[in-house]
């Protein structure tokens, strides 16, 4: 994304080169195919946060600018004991007209506190004077809601925060909890899979790609440079072998637990890195488990795209057959976040998928008997429970992290903003163009010095 954006916006020609350590391109944004029948499904970024109920949406538009169709998704309901509660008149008539009542009572204090506008914007200084950017969720639950709604509030949203509520802030609580109000949200895929996004923007940009090399560290050269030692990851000859890479200006566009791998030149880049881990790397973990059937017998029960589910502290269930209407067999995906993922991610697949057969409802108890695959990915520590720092930052500090003493060292990440791809591409727009304004200047100073000459 961030070369693509540069590629837009830089007026000056440059040469650009990549460096990534696995075979692929994507990072979470990853389609694979089941072996048995070649149906898709998404086993990291499941869906697209489709902002254009409340303002502009500079994703949405590049997709559809990529000649990308997409898919809507709907859902969000509670399936509970083998109900499906969509309504608050579902949930009274299941938990009675208390928590229904307390329910209402937070929701609208949510949406008092926090209006769609606001939801937009990536910066929380709209708290101001409700709550403190840097309070944590579960305090501010705490104080607002019964525990019978808190514990419904945190099962509804445990796998989108992908984290437990006191290890966040009020704002990204907040953000999870509205985001199942179309007014505030939207979601939506790409059909035939979200992986097409990232083979579209890397067909569309001019650069080397470097696949299976993994930078070990950073350093400054004499001349002002930066120059990256990186090693190769593959097979064969070059199988651990080293490299020196030297650029005049460096973009890491990582998962902050990432940075940590990478060693950084002892002195001032170092502690401004050190510095930036310690604001911005708060690990929050992802866990899917996908299910191949020989058919798909719960549509009766799931109607739609996806469901919230009680097992596993609160976990999404996908229809991942809903992405792809032409195909033969039936696909269910189970979403675990935060502690029960990590918790959970120790054990063998085999073992996960029969944790995830033994959650379906009675209903759907005969499951087993059209089981055909299981496919398990794990995100640890690849998301961040606390997106935008604490205590948040100005944009340039966020992705200039060594800031003058070495402006050509950049950052791009979704912790930086809200752990969206929304916010990758606010990021790499941000980055971007502060790339493309500073090329600008080094070519109209070349020009200068050369008419002067």
């Amino acid at each position: 994304m961030t070369a693509y954006c540069l590629q837009s916006a830089a007026a000056v020609p440059y040469q650009l080169t990549i460096l990534e350590a696995s075979q692929r391109l994507g990072g979470k944004i990853l389609t694979p195919r089941f072996t048995q029948y070649p149906h898709y499904y998404e086993a990291g970024a499941a869906e697209f946060y489709d902002y254009t109920p409340v303002g502009e949406d500079p994703l949405k538009e590049l997709i559809l600018d990529l000649g990308l169709s997409i898919r809507a998704m709907d859902g969000g309901s509670l399936l509970r004991q083998g109900r499906l509660l969509g309504q608050l008149e579902a949930i009274e008539d299941e938990l009675g007209p208390e928590v229904s009542a307390g329910w209402r009572t937070f929701d609208r204090l949510a949406k008092d506190l926090m209006t769609p506008r606001e939801f937009y914007e990536d910066d929380p200084r709209w708290l101001s004077g409700k709550a403190s950017a840097e309070d944590r969720f579960s305090i501010w639950l705490g104080h607002n809601s019964s525990p019978k709604v808190r514990s419904l509030i945190e099962t509804l949203i445990h796998s989108d925060l992908a984290t437990e509520p006191d290890q966040t802030g009020v704002a990204y609580g907040l953000q999870n909890y509205l985001m199942n109000d179309p007014a505030y949200m939207r979601l939506y895929s790409i059909e035939g899979g979200n992986e097409q996004i990232v083979s579209e923007l890397a067909q569309r940009i001019e650069a080397k790609i470097c696949l299976g090399q993994k930078v070990l560290g950073v350093e400054t050269s004499s001349s002002g440079t930066l120059r990256v030692r990186s090693q190769s990851t593959g097979a064969g000859q070059d199988a651990e072998a080293e490299r020196t890479h030297e650029f005049d200006y460096l973009v890491l566009a990582l998962p902050s637990g990432a940075l940590k791998a990478i060693q950084f030149e002892p002195g001032s880049l170092a502690a401004a890195l050190d510095a930036h881990k310690q604001r911005f790397h708060h690990p929050a973990h992802y866990l899917r488990i996908t299910l191949l059937f020989s058919q798909i017998f719960w549509r009766e029960l799931l109607p739609d795209a996806f469901c919230m589910l009680e097992a596993f502290g609160g976990c999404c269930l996908y229809d991942e057959s809903a992405r792809d209407p032409s195909a033969e067999c039936g696909i269910l995906g189970w979403l675990l976040g935060g502690k029960n993922a990590m918790e959970h991610g120790d054990l063998p697949d085999d073992a996960l998928i029969e944790l995830a057969l033994a959650s379906l409802p009675e209903g759907l108890a005969d499951a087993r008997r059209y089981l055909l695959e299981g496919r398990v990915h794990r995100w640890m520590s690849e998301v961040s429970a606390w997106p935008g720092g604490v205590p948040p930052i100005s944009l340039d500090a966020r992705h200039q992290p060594a800031g003058s003493q070495h402006p050509n060292l950049l950052l791009v990440g979704d912790y930086l903003f809200d752990s969206t791809l929304n916010g990758v591409l606010d990021s790499a727009q941000y980055v971007a163009e502060w790339l493309a304004a500073d090329l600008n200047v080094q070519a109209a100073e070349k020009v200068t010095a050369t008419a002067a000459q």
